[in-house]
Formats: structure tokens, sequence, C-alpha cells
């Protein structure tokens, strides 16, 4: 259970603008009560694909039925106040989880490099509202020296619930509220150019550099400068940022920079007159009550605050930023600087998932949310990205991975990522950097956390009992022979949420050897059961090939309901008769 995230005194089961009722309960209410559970128990096991679907696709799905599952859709924006609970109070299956939570603790230890992918993190999960999962693992300070010497445990810190990381690049996040909100509030234009409002800027070919392009990170300009090692002083290094010519023409490329955001930063300064890190305080952490996120942590915090790396000019670095730009410009810059916790992180997520509202303290209006969370980028395929939150990045969203996902990382190991679709928060924070920044990627950890939510979340049976689903890379579930071949009617639904990498084919042969492809089934990121009809003039066996190729992967492909008829009436019906079907690294799933 998470100590920081009690059950909130306001939550009392019900949404907001539902009354709830004590001990005098009405008749009205019963007698609703009553005939709730008449239909309940009356509704048919399985309706329909289209009835079921037609409710579903108008977003009509009660708040109990979308609640878990991966297969239906959330509308519109939530209203969830952040309180502790068990994954099957919502619905969730604990087995996925459990497993993540063991792929973390295990890159926790050694591998076949001789060290582990990180020192120590904590992981966090919630859905609906409910953080599912909020635990620690490994040490917040592990070593005594860049080269990975181990400190006797006695004289290590552990990893806490309420450990204060070092965010880095995720405090591009906090910027770009900040930024967003100057337009909110009619101080700047997001299309106006940058210089429009810091003359200094416009030099060197960037006059028509726009807010927005900063934001989305198609200025133009290179990923970064050696500020801290090239300049004498903070003046000196502002003033290489704003002078710096286009790497690109503006608008032409996605180039990932912080230098965008470095200006950002400058720029609210300039148009408020309030440094950032005075305008984060103000208008985000104060609001939303992130007690333990700012900038350059308190001394008296130091004792809950990761270790990062080892640098050969600063030391140990902990507690003081690690990025070597933000500190050379005093730990507060557009780019990184932002240190905080899980918990409040998960706060910051759900205030976005919840239209820019938290506790009824609103720092966005829902419209500007919406902005945030809309891809600009689609001239760059694969650099989908909104004003400032990262969308569409399966390296590291994993199996949550669908045009509406947003998120971000940092440099230091940090992972955020909110799946709007489900009303879901995934957040991993490690301190990788301890001791080196050489030491590899965690991104198998941040898509095992992911994956460990996303498959927690239910993809329900179309049809009774169970469905078919996908287990192995190379699979195959086929139907028995057909006694009679000609004109035949296949009918099945399925639902298809791969990387774009995978296959799934359906396929028809007349001698059960060789096989022909009728169609190639898709749906990345729809996260709805489809029906599907196919018709050929002869086959005497179907069968759905699936082939898992090089990518990341996705929440899965599931069958359900197959039928097979030909001119004289239905010959194969898998719900009245399952032994119909062979499965070879296929499963039968209820979930």
């Amino acid at each position: 259970m998470n100590p920081q995230l009690p059950r909130s005194p306001h939550y009392r089961g019900a949404r907001r603008g539902t009354r709830t009722t004590g001990e005098g309960v009405t008749v009205r209410a019963l007698l609703i009560t009553a005939l709730l559970a008449i239909l309940v128990t009356t509704t048919p096991a399985h309706a329909t694909a289209s009835e079921t679907g037609r409710h579903e696709a108008d977003g009509e799905v009660a708040v109990q039925e979308r609640r878990g599952r991966f297969d239906v859709v959330r509308r519109g924006w939530a209203d969830d106040v952040l309180r502790s609970g068990r994954p099957e109070s919502v619905g969730l299956d604990p087995g996925p989880i459990a497993g993540a939570l063991d792929q973390v603790r295990r890159f926790t230890a050694p591998d076949a490099s001789g060290h582990p992918l990180f020192a120590g993190a904590v992981t966090l999960l919630a859905h609906d509202g409910v953080v599912t999962t909020h635990e620690p693992t490994g040490w917040a300070v592990r070593y005594a020296d860049a080269a990975g010497t181990e400190l006797p445990e006695d004289r290590r810190v552990p990893m806490r619930a309420d450990t204060i990381f070092d965010l880095a690049s995720i405090s591009k996040l906090f910027t770009s509220i900040v930024v967003v909100r100057r337009q909110e509030l009619g101080q700047l234009d997001l299309d106006a150019p940058v210089a429009r409002y810091l003359p200094e800027f416009g030099v060197n070919g960037k006059s028509a550099i726009t807010v927005r392009q900063l934001l989305t990170h198609t200025s133009g300009l290179e990923p970064w400068l050696p500020l801290w090692s090239k300049y004498p002083d903070v003046p000196a290094r502002l003033k290489a940022v704003l002078d710096v010519a286009p790497k690109n023409p503006p608008g032409s490329t996605y180039t990932y920079s912080d230098l965008n955001l470095i200006t950002l930063g400058l720029l609210a300064h300039r148009l408020t007159g309030k440094p950032l890190d005075v305008l984060v305080r103000e208008e985000i952490t104060e609001p939303l009550g992130l007690r333990d996120t700012g900038y350059n942590p308190p001394a008296d915090e130091l004792d809950r605050v990761a270790a990062t790396e080892f640098q050969a000019h600063r030391g140990l670095v902990r507690g003081q930023v690690h990025d070597e730009n933000a500190w050379s410009l005093g730990g507060v810059a557009g780019h990184a600087g932002v240190f905080g916790t899980a918990a409040d992180l998960a706060v910051l997520g759900q205030a976005i998932l919840n239209g820019g509202e938290y506790r009824g303290r609103r720092i966005l209006r829902p419209r500007t949310v919406e902005l945030m969370l809309t891809d600009f980028n689609q001239g760059f395929p694969g650099n989908a990205h909104g004003l400032g939150f990262e969308l569409d990045q399966r390296w590291y969203m994993g199996a949550l991975t669908s045009p509406k996902a947003a998120g971000h990382t940092g440099f230091t190991g940090t992972t955020l990522v909110l799946d709007p679709l489900s009303g879901s928060i995934a957040v991993l924070l490690t301190n990788r950097v301890h001791p080196s920044r050489d030491w590899g990627s965690i991104n198998p950890a941040r898509r095992a956390v992911a994956n460990g939510l996303a498959a927690a979340l239910a993809v329900r049976p179309r049809h009774g009992r169970a469905a078919w689903t996908a287990t192995t890379h190379l699979g195959t579930l086929t139907t028995a022979t057909l006694t009679r071949s000609d004109r035949v009617r296949l009918r099945f639904d399925a639902f298809v949420d791969l990387d774009p990498g995978d296959r799934v084919v359906v396929q028809a042969s007349n001698d059960g050897t060789s096989w022909r492809d009728l169609k190639v089934l898709a749906g990345y990121g729809a996260r709805r059961w489809e029906r599907v009809e196919l018709a050929t003039e002869s086959a005497t066996a179907f069968r759905w090939l699936y082939v898992k190729g090089e990518g990341y992967g996705g929440r899965g492909v599931y069958v359900d309901g197959v039928r097979v008829s030909d001119r004289h009436g239905v010959v194969v019906d898998a719900e009245r008769d399952p032994g119909v079907l062979r499965a070879d690294g296929w499963r039968s799933a209820d979930r």
C-alpha cells in the first residue's frame, strides 16, 4: 500500500455529481437497485457483436463495465483522485503486474555485463484513480566510485517509496505546461515567432521559428551545446543559446533539442518577470500539492535523494541536477533540473488525464490539455509530439502504446507513461546513471513495466467465456476439415493490437497442406473488437497464422465466435463445439 496516497476522505465509491445514500435509503432507490439486478441477471451471457459493439462505440459502457479493460476505451476526461488499492479492486489481473515487478527487481542484480541495469527503482502503477502498485527496490546509493565498487551494505542507502529522483528531461513537461499557460492567459500566440517576445532569439536565421516549433522539436535547432564547459558564466551560456543558428530550416525536420526548452524557459521568464522555478512552483506544484517536486532539493532532504553519477569534475552527484548544462545554469533550466517522487509524478499525470484539474485545483483548461496531447508532427512519422508530451512511442510505452498514449523519459533513468484510453498511469523512476551513464539502456525495463500494466487490463471474450489468443512467435489456429467446400463463408470476431511488424493472416486451404492468404488483420491502437466476414468459392479448412516481427510487440491478437457456413447452412460453430479448432501456439483465454 502507498503511504503517501491514502484513500481520499472525499471518495465514497461514486463519481462527482453522484449522491451516495446513508441510513435513509429511499424506496425508489431500492426499486431501481432491484430493477438493475434483474436486468443484469436476465441479460444473455453474450450479446451479439453488433449490439455490444454499438454501445461500446458510442461510449455508453458503464464505468464498472469499462474498468480494468483494454478492449473498451475511455471517453472524455477522468475525474479521479489517486488513492491506494489492490489491482483486483479495479478489475486488473495482479499476475502480469507481479511479473513486471519481478523483472524490475531482477534488473537490480548483475547480468552478463557484470553489473545491474540500474542500482534501484520505484515503480508506480495506477488505473482509474487507484494506485495498485508503489514499490521500491534496490538502492538509492550503492557505489563508492565511478568504477562501480559497491559500498558495504550497511553504508548503502535503500530505495524508498518516497525517494526523490532527478527527473532529467521529464522537466520538459513542467516547462511546457508553464508555456502553454501563457497562451491560456493571452500572453502569447503559439504560432507567433519566438522573437516577438524574446527579440534576442531572432538572430542568425531564427526570426521565423515559432513557439509551437520549440514545443514540438521542429525548430531546426541542434540537440545541445556544451554550455557548462565552453562558456565561462551564466550570462555567456544563455547568450550562446539565444545566438545559436539553426542546424536545419525551421519546420523541415524533427530534432529533439534541449535548446528548444531552455529557450522556452527564458521566454516564460521574460513574459512574466518570474524565473522558471517560481512559475513551476506557483502554477504546478503548489496547486497540485506536489510537496516533493521542484528544483534544487533542500539540504535537509538529501537522505531521500537518489544518487546519480560520479563525474570527474563534481564527484558523486546527489541532490544537484545531473545534467551539466542545467547545473551550470544554477540548477534551473527549461530542459532539466526538476526533482520529484513517483507519487508526485503520478499526481501530475492524473491531472492531465483529468483534463488539467486535480482535487478541484485547475492548472490547465481541458482544451489546452487536448492540444498538449495532439500530434502536431504527422509530417515526421515515428516522432509524434504534442505541445511538450511525446506521443505513441512504443520503445518505452510498450503495449500501452496508441496514438493517444503520452509521456516522457529522462536521461537519468526516469519514465512517465499516460494511457488516456484506459485511464492508466505507469511510472518507473531509476537511478540508472549511478555510478556511470555508460552502463547501458534501461528501455527493456521501461517496456516491462508498461507491458505488465497493459497485460493486467482485460480483453474480454466477445462470445461465451473464452476466446483464442496467440502465445508464441509463430502459431496457427486451424479449423477442422470441412466435408463440403463450395461457396464457403467464414465469420469471426477479431481483436488486434500488435506492433506494425507483426502479422496475423487469415488463410484458406483446399487440401490442408497449401494455404492462400485471404486477409491480413490489423488494428493497432484501435482497441476494439471487429466483425470479419470472408467468402471464397472453395475451401476445406481455414486458419489464422500469427508471425511475431522484430518490433516490441503489443497487447495481442484474439479470435472469437468462429463460424463457417456454405449454401446449405452452418458447418462449423466453434462456440458450440470448441473442439473444431486446433491450436498450435494459441490458447483459450478468458481475458
